[in-house]
């Protein structure tokens, strides 16, 4: 009897704690408010769980450790501005300009400490037309440092890093694999341009041999 007893009190011990961890789960997991920044910057947002959604400001972000932060904005809604600060990694996809979509829980010192990340950058098409291929741009040397050109080539392996890394990506020329020009670029990226996918960038060579991108569009 005993025996059974004890069993008893340890079974209806496993079920409680399963059942407070089920209660912690959906409580962390609650449904969040949806604000605009501006709403989300209010002092009367403090405390609150709110999804969030706004651009990633041009060279907003910092990165220590694990701990990413950076300030989102809503176009409309000018002069809008919001801290956020994710500790989960970051994305291929993040970037200058990504719109982000940021849920977590607001602190008394108005910063969004965001539990979910979600990146969102359309898709580009860009045609190849007059496109050097990488090839052809490392062969005119210096005659083309800092010129702005068209060049077409294929994500290498590995590619894309994240937005903090020296190099985002190399593209290498599509028809002879030897040739490859190390990218730098801080922009957002879509889930399509990954390794291998043809892509077409503008931008320009530099004198140490980076091709510093302005705009990356999936081959059409």
């Amino acid at each position: 009897m005993a025996n059974k007893k004890q069993q008893f009190i340890v079974v209806g011990g496993i079920v409680v704690i399963v059942l407070v961890a089920m209660l912690a789960f959906f409580g962390a997991n609650a449904s969040a408010t949806v604000m605009t920044v501006g709403q989300a910057s209010q002092p009367d947002a403090a405390g609150k769980r709110v999804e969030v959604t706004g651009n990633v400001v041009n060279n907003s972000f910092d990165i220590n450790g694990d701990i990413l932060t950076f300030h989102i904005t809503d176009p409309d809604e000018p002069g809008t501005d919001l801290k956020v600060r994710y500790d989960r990694g970051v994305s291929a996809t993040f970037g200058n300009g990504v719109t982000a979509i940021c849920t977590g829980a607001i602190e008394n010192d108005g910063t969004l400490v965001c539990s979910e990340l979600v990146t969102k950058c359309p898709s580009k098409y860009e045609t190849a037309t007059d496109a050097l291929t990488v090839e052809r741009l490392l062969g005119y040397d210096d005659a083309i440092v800092n010129k702005t050109v068209k060049v077409a080539g294929v994500i290498g392996e590995g590619g894309p890093f994240d937005v903090t890394s020296d190099v985002r990506f190399d593209l290498v020329d599509a028809e002879n694999a030897d040739y490859l020009v190390p990218v730098e670029y801080q922009g957002a990226l879509s889930d399509d341009v990954a390794e291998g996918a043809h892509v077409v960038l503008q931008g320009s060579l530099n004198a140490d041999g980076f091709f510093l991108c302005t705009q990356v569009s999936l081959e059409e």
